[in-house]
């Protein structure tokens, strides 16, 4: 494994901007909104399979403050990663970096939203909730972007918890409760993260090493990283099933669950043998699709259970 202190790192002093101003798109980029789509998906899948019964009114408010806490999280991380962004193509065109939003602005918002976004919750909805939203903000600002992103390459491993928490936050939202079932899918999330983003890093390697960022293909190589997708996809596959193994959905969720899985595998397997960014590309988006598609079978089956 590489030396992580030959990485390059981003001087922070080298960074300056000539702010122009942002307006109600660049704050709504703040929020990173692809990431929040599937945050408050998967928080929404949790209330629904969850038992017991939420006026609908507090659901609505449940989502909502899940919502703005992802989005208050994305802006403080984009505050802090003001000088990587700036680096990779990739995230260059973000408001910070791009100049047209400070970073003193762009911090005060995310913090002023996270905290109301807990507020609400817990004023709202209930307390657990809100201890687990602002766990999952504050994991995600603390433990991930700010101790192990630019550490370790087993940022996203750990990291990953945090973008885990949603399903979680909505269980807990109807039953007021942590439960092994509410675990299990945090469980799904937690091991279809490091698949999904190293696919992403093999392709994005070197933009990640420029930037400084130990991502594992940066560190440990591609072979490495793809011998980690297919292991990770792997011990994916029989965690899917946890929620068949509670008894929260039946048949159907299995029959889904093992092709959804299967073509998860079939992808980590391409990428293992075919070295083409192409491959990598098709397994990340593919990614997306099959946890979209999970938390969708588990939120049918399982209703379709409660009314038999």
């Amino acid at each position: 494994m590489s030396d992580l202190s030959s990485l390059p790192v981003a001087n922070r002093s080298d960074f300056s901007h000539a702010f122009a101003g942002g307006d109600i798109n660049d704050f709504w980029a703040l929020l990173k909104p692809r990431v929040m789509s599937l945050v408050v998906f998967s928080g929404f899948a949790g209330l629904m399979v969850a038992p017991g019964e939420i006026h609908p009114l507090t659901a609505m408010i449940a989502i909502f403050a899940i919502a703005i806490g992802s989005g208050a999280a994305g802006a403080i991380n984009m505050w802090y990663d003001r000088d990587i962004d700036a680096i990779m193509l990739r995230t260059q065109k973000r408001p910070v970096p791009a100049g047209r939003i400070p970073p003193a602005e762009a911090l005060s918002f995310g913090v002023i939203l996270a905290a109301a976004s807990v507020i609400v919750m817990g004023l709202a909805v209930n307390w657990l909730a809100a201890i687990l939203l602002s766990s999952a903000i504050l994991f995600y600002v603390f433990i991930y972007t700010i101790w192990l992103k630019r550490r370790t390459a087993q940022n996203i491993v750990i990291g990953g918890a945090a973008g885990a928490f949603p399903p979680m936050i909505g269980w807990a939202a109807v039953t007021g409760d942590v439960t092994l079932e509410s675990f299990s899918l945090f469980l799904l999330i937690f091991f279809w993260t490091p698949p999904h983003f190293w696919s992403l890093a093999l392709y994005k390697s070197a933009e990640y090493q420029k930037a400084g960022i130990p991502m594992l293909p940066v560190v440990a190589g591609d072979k490495n990283t793809r011998w980690q997708i297919l292991i990770y996809t792997i011990l994916l596959i029989p965690i899917a099933f946890l929620p068949l193994f509670f008894s929260m959905v039946g048949t159907f969720y299995l029959f889904a669950s093992a092709v959804l899985g299967l073509l998860f595998l079939l992808s980590a397997v391409a990428v293992f043998f075919d070295k083409s960014e192409a491959t990598a590309k098709r397994m990340f988006g593919y990614s997306i699709f099959y946890l979209f598609a999970q938390f969708s079978v588990l939120m049918l089956d399982s209703q379709t259970l409660a009314l038999t």
